[in-house]
């Protein structure tokens, strides 16, 4: 036997090795889905409930914002109050805010108008007004675009046992009208859901800004909020610095629901790119990892592989591949949506095709840039999350 054998032999084997472990990541978030999501929230006193400051960062209006701020006004919890806070005083985001102050009179909610710079990023500018300001000891962070459960505060408080500094809510999306809608959908529940679900099952840190809670004393213990004024993924480092503490992180049984007004597939594409940008900068590894994990290259891979050492049928093996990747997405899907899903399988389909199809381009696009675009502002990304405003 050649070395070139031996090498290529190696290689199937680590490759299937690799194979196996992405299933074994499909598994786990299907179990761990089934059981965690969608329960009611945990048993817990009214004693318990400790008080929550919710913080509203907001920039700018979006077809939805006045409607989903509005559900935060209408949670059922007993000690909660709502820190909304905007950088320009012209911002019609003010408006809103003032309307449903007013409207709800009973509900401690509070304006911050001006930001506080502290760093490059303009979120953690946004916050530290309301920040200073908060009065409770559990800090729930929360997006301009998310729709609130009347017991989000329950089960995310509920979940806050004495060992843990972090609660995240999953990112899921409702319903929307156009195959954007659809395909955000998909989006956020195969791929984010699988990688999320699996990351806190096994204790890895998967952390999403979109909708979280932690102990205010973490925060501090490192400063203050403005230490994560000079990382764009500052989701990431609180979670990195809450395990860091000696807490745990734990996932809420409610999903973080975003309600964006209506965008197209490129805007989301640019999301999806982003993201990827901020993933390979705070996790290196992932330049490689990440695309060899996809459905499409990694079957690819494995198929040759297979056939290489076992003599089957390359063309086979990857259509196998490719469908029952296909039904446990769906699977998945259905999981995190816990009713009929608003659009047809041929729907899901198209749009799971289209995921998996740019997957590959869009992580290569990602990892050959070095400047973000986030709310009209450029950034240059350092190795390391830090960044650079330009």
């Amino acid at each position: 036997m050649s070395v070139v054998d031996v090498l290529l032999i190696s290689f199937s084997i680590a490759s299937f090795g690799g194979w196996l472990l992405v299933w074994f990541i499909h598994t786990v978030a299907l179990i761990y889905g089934k059981r965690k999501l969608h329960k009611p929230p945990p048993a817990i006193s009214p004693e318990d409930l400790q008080g929550v400051s919710i913080i509203k960062p907001l920039v700018g209006v979006d077809s939805n914002l006045y409607y989903n701020l509005e559900t935060f006004f209408k949670i059922d919890y007993p000690a909660y109050e709502l820190l909304f806070s905007v950088m320009d005083e012209q911002d019609p985001a003010i408006m809103i805010v003032q309307k449903l102050i007013e409207r709800y009179p009973k509900i401690d909610a509070k304006l911050f108008i001006g930001m506080k710079y502290v760093g490059p990023n303009g979120k953690v500018n946004n916050m530290m007004k309301p920040f200073e300001a908060s009065k409770y000891d559990l800090i729930n962070i929360s997006d301009s675009s998310i729709k609130a459960a009347p017991d989000c505060l329950k089960d995310m408080v509920g979940h806050m046992a004495p060992d843990v500094g972090l609660v995240l809510q999953m990112p899921f999306c409702c319903d929307r009208k156009g195959f954007a809608g659809i395909y955000e959908k998909v989006f956020f529940g195969t791929m984010q859901a699988r990688n999320m679900l699996t990351a806190i099952a096994l204790g890895i840190n998967c952390s999403t800004g979109m909708s979280s809670m932690v102990r205010k004393e973490i925060v501090e213990r490192c400063g203050g909020l403005d230490h994560f004024a000079k990382y764009l993924a500052e989701d990431f480092f609180l979670a990195h610095e809450t395990v860091a503490q000696g807490y745990k992180i734990s996932l809420s049984n409610k999903l973080a629901m975003q309600n964006s007004g209506f965008y197209s597939v490129d805007h989301f594409h640019k999301r999806l790119t982003r993201w990827g940008q901020l993933r390979v900068a705070t996790v290196p590894t992932l330049l490689i990892l990440e695309p060899l994990s996809e459905c499409i290259v990694l079957g690819f891979i494995v198929s040759l592989c297979v056939e290489y050492v076992f003599g089957l049928s390359a063309l086979a093996f990857f259509l196998m591949h490719i469908l029952v990747w296909f039904l446990i997405d769906y699977t998945l899907l259905n999981i995190c949506q816990d009713s009929p899903l608003p659009f047809s399988k041929f729907d899901f389909l198209c749009a799971w095709l289209l995921r998996e199809c740019t997957s590959f381009y869009l992580s290569i696009k990602s990892h050959m840039q070095r400047v973000i675009v986030w709310r009209h502002r450029r950034y240059r990304l350092r190795w390391g999350g830090t960044i650079e405003e330009i």
